[in-house]
């Protein structure tokens, strides 16, 4: 969640004609990490969890995506754009070991 926030204040730096772009896209999948987690942990079985931590994880990969090329169009600038690449790719491992750890 706490990524979600952060890519929320950046994408708010980037030009109102990425607002239904790049910035919506961001927003999206760093809300859909989160989310996918939470409601993979409400359903009833670890096959249903791990399928939304799946989904969790193709987000965060997508996220990072959209910060590379946030940065190299130079939309963000390199300090802030490592940082949260730095923060999405450990939620990537994070959420990698989660899925490990759970047993069918």
């Amino acid at each position: 969640m706490d990524l979600a926030v952060e890519v929320y204040k950046a994408t708010s730096r980037l030009p109102n004609d990425e607002k239904y772009g790049l910035v919506s896209q961001m927003k999206r999948c760093s809300v859909s990490i989160s989310s996918n987690i939470a409601e993979g942990s409400g359903r009833g079985s670890s096959a249903q969890f791990k399928y939304f931590l799946n989904i969790s994880q193709g987000s965060a990969f997508e996220l990072e995506a959209q910060l590379i090329i946030s940065n190299r169009l130079e939309l963000l600038d390199n300090e802030l754009s490592a940082n949260l690449i730095e923060k999405t790719m450990e939620i990537q491992k994070m959420v990698y070991a989660l899925d490990r750890s759970i047993k069918i």
